[in-house]
């Protein structure tokens, strides 16, 4: 299994976009700088008043399917 960390700042107008199915993807740089998209649906969790904002751990195995997200 892998591990990418990330920075995400979404403000919660335009989360609506992504709640709303407009936008079905988010696509972040890790620190590592890799690239990475995975579905918004998994960010949900994660909303508050104000949106989403911190820093997250993604695990994702061998077959690069997403395994957790978690705010670190």
């Amino acid at each position: 299994m892998q591990k990418m960390r990330f920075s995400l700042s979404i403000s919660s107008e335009k989360y609506q976009a992504y709640y709303a199915g407009h936008a079905k993807f988010v696509r972040v740089h890790a620190e590592d700088g890799r690239s990475l998209k995975f579905p918004a649906v998994n960010l949900k969790q994660f909303v508050m008043h104000d949106g989403i904002h911190g820093r997250f751990e993604v695990v994702f195995n061998d077959q690069s399917k997403l395994v957790s997200l978690r705010r670190i």
